[in-house]
């Protein structure tokens, strides 16, 4: 018995060894493709892969040409920081010397070292060490940027969101940013105030589109969300002129067209800075009609006032919002590009409008090179 359970816990304890070596391998492996952590364990790896990439070179030269050296190379630029790339450069010029060496003079034969191999190594390294500087004068490794970058694609898209709506209210959004890139110059945010019983949504435009404006817009999204439902609905538009008017950008302006809606009556207030107008279906009518506010650009003057247009979403009834990508364009003007989205619109009014936010983008300005952005408020029959 006392030899077994020493056997037993000999094991357990071998098991805890290899629990805790997992782990911290995988934190190793966490920490540096956060950027967090060495990049000892990678230079050591492209290290010993120069001389076995050597070795295969001399041993069987017509499967691995010389010109493989510049993998390693690749690899590290974007793996390492600038002075172990150094190390490694000297590595790989250190194995072209020896290439060179027992292979004989490049004009000896055509499986040799020639001045253009050592070029191409050379020209792929030196792209390599500029890759590294400018990571480095960054203050983030590749690892990490892309990490980044899909974190703020996230909240990007979870700022868009609109709360659920109750019983009886039905949404839909789209946003298709310029050129299929995964950031947008247009954005929303939304919040449900007064105990859920007011809903209030922002639809923003910002000044040019696509990757030049999202950092911008990623930074008036935040400032927008904090300002929303923390102050009165009268006061958000004027708030926000504030503070882009204080951001001093050179191409600073934005549109912003603000919806307070009564969730229970259906009434609505719709304050616009410069934006265009929104649209309201009535299901009685089955007409279209234009609801703008007054006000103008955001970040142009201080001291803008902006006046509302009010009006009510009886059952049946939608309210349309959307960003200038969807009906400007060069060959038509305003006021043509809406009539096509009415008339593209008209087609779900008897089906129902489900889905049909990302369907009209597509119908009416899917080739558009701009940032496109859709909002349909509906009131369930």
């Amino acid at each position: 018995m006392t030899s077994g359970q020493g056997t037993e816990t000999l094991t357990a304890r071998m098991h805890k060894r290899l629990h805790r070596a997992r782990i911290g391998v995988r934190k190793a492996g966490v920490d540096y493709f956060r950027g967090e952590g060495s990049d000892r364990f990678a230079l050591a790896a492209l290290l010993l892969a120069i001389p076995a990439i050597a070795a295969g070179t001399l041993w069987w030269s017509e499967w691995i040409a010389p010109t493989a050296l510049v993998l390693p190379v690749i690899a590290g630029g974007l793996l390492l920081r600038p002075a172990n790339l150094l190390i490694l450069y000297g590595a790989s010029a250190t194995a072209l010397v020896v290439e060179s060496a027992l292979f004989g003079p490049y004009d000896e034969g055509p499986e040799r070292i020639t001045p253009g191999t050592v070029l191409v190594v050379a020209a792929v390294g030196l792209f390599g060490l500029l890759i590294a500087q400018f990571r480095s004068r960054v203050g983030v490794p590749w690892r990490r940027g892309g990490t980044m970058l899909f974190d703020l694609r996230e909240r990007i898209r979870v700022q868009s969101k609109l709360p659920q709506l109750p019983q009886g209210w039905h949404h839909e959004m789209a946003l298709r940013p310029a050129g299929g890139q995964s950031f947008s110059g247009d954005f929303v945010v939304a919040s449900r105030t007064h105990h859920g019983t007011i809903l209030e949504v922002v639809l923003t435009d910002v000044s040019g589109k696509g990757m030049d404006a999202a950092s911008r817009a990623l930074l008036l999204s935040g400032a927008f969300g904090g300002l929303l439902g923390s102050l009165p609905p009268h006061g958000f538009l004027p708030a926000a002129n504030g503070y882009l008017l204080r951001q001093d950008w050179d191409e600073g302006f934005a549109t912003s067209i603000h919806l307070v809606l009564d969730l229970e009556s259906g009434d609505y207030e719709l304050f616009s800075a410069g934006h265009l107008p929104a649209l309201q279906l009535s299901a009685g009518t089955g007409r279209w009609a234009e609801k703008s506010g007054d006000g103008p650009l955001l970040g142009v003057y201080d001291g803008a006032q902006f006046h509302p247009v009010k009006g009510t979403l009886r059952t049946g009834d939608v309210l349309m919002l959307f960003t200038d990508g969807l009906v400007e364009a060069a060959d038509r003007d305003i006021a043509e590009g809406i009539d096509r989205l009415t008339g593209e619109a008209d087609r779900y009014v008897t089906g129902g409008f489900a889905g049909a936010a990302w369907h009209l983008i597509e119908a009416v300005a899917k080739d558009v090179n701009d940032d496109r952005a859709l909002l349909l408020i509906c009131r369930d029959a």
